[in-house]
């Protein structure tokens, strides 16, 4: 059984996200429906992220926009947890790596 988890983090890039571009909200929780039954159905895309970002997984909701998860197991339950962590338009997420990168640097 699979159950997901909004951050806090996730939740304001909703918000921000949806109030420019509205249409998005019905996609993103098509895309959030389909990550509960199986989240490695080709359409979303999933994969591990390598980097600054290693350790999470992206899935994709459209071109330009993605979603941002991990996976968390508890043993006593058998219950699987998606922790949503971020939806961004893609070139926001590269802004972020490019500058997480500046400041290590």
């Amino acid at each position: 059984m699979r159950e997901l988890i909004w951050d806090n983090s996730f939740k304001r890039a909703f918000k921000r996200v949806t109030r420019k571009q509205p249409q998005l909200e019905e996609k993103i929780f098509e895309v959030l429906e389909l990550l509960i039954q199986d989240p490695f159905a080709p359409s979303l895309r999933s994969h591990k992220l390598k980097g600054q970002l290693e350790g999470l997984w992206s899935c994709w909701v459209e071109y330009d926009c993605r979603i941002i998860f991990t996976f968390e197991t508890t043993l006593e339950k058998d219950i699987e947890f998606i922790i949503l962590i971020l939806v961004t338009p893609i070139d926001y997420l590269m802004n972020l790596i490019i500058d997480k990168v500046v400041l290590i640097v």
